[in-house]
């Protein structure tokens, strides 16, 4: 009887050894695939305010790129884009691309709200099919990545973020 608990016990330490270690490699290599998807800008699809498809292909090929994503409920997410607002010289050179996956109606509102709305250099996307997150990796709002122009990732911003630290990452 005694046997029989060790190996149950013995057998249970190794399943629960090989689960985590399961666990550990498959995190591993998640992390690892998000890194080289997003390591240059990733294929994407989203909506513009005039409801028109908005790919990757359309970015300007002469800008840094700068990929906001928001809420418009978000007081972070309103802290962040006041200031790009106030400091809407800093970012002549960068194409700022606002992304969230609210109704078109809000995102409108709050691009309008924060003086964004006829910049040349902003574009405001919808999300409509929640899929921003998961090419990107975003696990919180505000989240942010900056890219080159030759679309090669620069940095990432999680939460957040002053805005001088943005513009100290655009030279």
């Amino acid at each position: 009887m005694k046997k029989k608990l060790k190996i149950a016990i013995v057998a249970l330490i190794i399943g629960v050894i090989g689960y985590l270690g399961y666990n550990i490699v498959k995190k591993i290599n998640y992390k690892t695939e998000v890194a080289a998807r997003i390591k240059s800008i990733p294929p994407f699809s989203f909506l513009t305010l005039e409801n028109k498809e908005f790919t990757e292909n359309n970015l300007p090929k002469n800008k840094i790129k700068l990929f906001v994503y928001f809420n418009s409920e978000c007081e972070y997410c309103q802290s962040e884009s006041t200031q790009i607002s106030e400091n809407i010289e800093q970012f002549k050179d960068t194409q700022l691309i606002f992304v969230s996956f609210e109704l078109l109606a809000n995102i409108k509102k709050f691009a309008s709200d924060f003086n964004l709305l006829d910049k040349e250099n902003v574009i405001f996307l919808q999300d409509k099919k929640l899929e921003f997150a998961k090419i990107f990796d975003a696990k919180s709002i505000p989240f942010m990545l900056l890219y080159s122009k030759e679309g090669q990732l620069i940095q990432k911003f999680k939460g957040a973020t002053k805005i001088d630290n943005i513009i100290k990452h655009l030279n």
